[in-house]
């Protein structure tokens, strides 16, 4: 099990302007997805949806929501820009919209779902890792637009855009990134 802990331990992600768009096979895709909804889940409600956006599904959002939207959201912004959102998704080989989707509970806290649905995401990331792939989570605006969220099957007002799952392929080794000081970010408590 050592194997599991060094790999997390070297674990980073790949910014989506360093990888490729290559095709993945289905299979690889489905044991993604499979690792994905592995995670701590109160009650097991499942208060999340993941869509699996590839191929003509890609363009289709870029021309038809991306495109639009950023337009209507940045109207001074010029045609360059136009065409980087509406390609957006089309620069990893599969994309992954992980939904919060949260349920009426009497005990369980919405807060608790919304952790359920980030955990999705991470356990996409480092499953999409550790077969080999690149992968990064983001966010960014279209993760808080309504007409992606309803695109998406996302009900307004009540889901959110945990983040969106880039995976594709590497194009250069990963090189380390800062991370924080363990001292600086961990404590033991004390008895007082």
């Amino acid at each position: 099990m050592t194997e599991i802990a060094d790999f997390l331990k070297k674990r980073r992600s790949t910014i989506i302007s360093k990888m490729t768009n290559e095709p993945i096979p289905q299979q690889d895709i489905e044991t993604m997805l499979a690792c994905g909804i592995r995670v701590p889940d109160h009650g097991a409600l499942a208060p999340w949806k993941i869509i699996v956006i590839k191929e003509d599904a890609k363009r289709h959002l870029g021309k038809h929501v991306l495109r639009p939207e950023f337009a209507k959201q940045f109207p001074d912004t010029n045609e360059e820009s136009l065409i980087f959102e509406e390609k957006r998704l089309e620069r990893a080989s599969v994309v992954f919209a992980v939904l919060s989707t949260p349920v009426e509970h009497p005990k369980i806290p919405t807060w608790e779902m919304r952790l359920s649905a980030g955990a999705v995401c991470m356990n996409l990331v480092t499953a999409a890792q550790s077969l080999g792939y690149a992968a990064q989570w983001v966010t960014e605006w279209y993760a808080y637009n309504e007409a992606m969220l309803s695109a998406l099957g996302g009900r307004a007002d009540i889901d959110k855009v945990a983040g969106y799952i880039y995976v594709g392929h590497n194009t250069e080794p990963l090189k380390e990134r800062r991370r924080p000081e363990a001292d600086d970010v961990i404590d033991y408590y004390q008895i007082r």
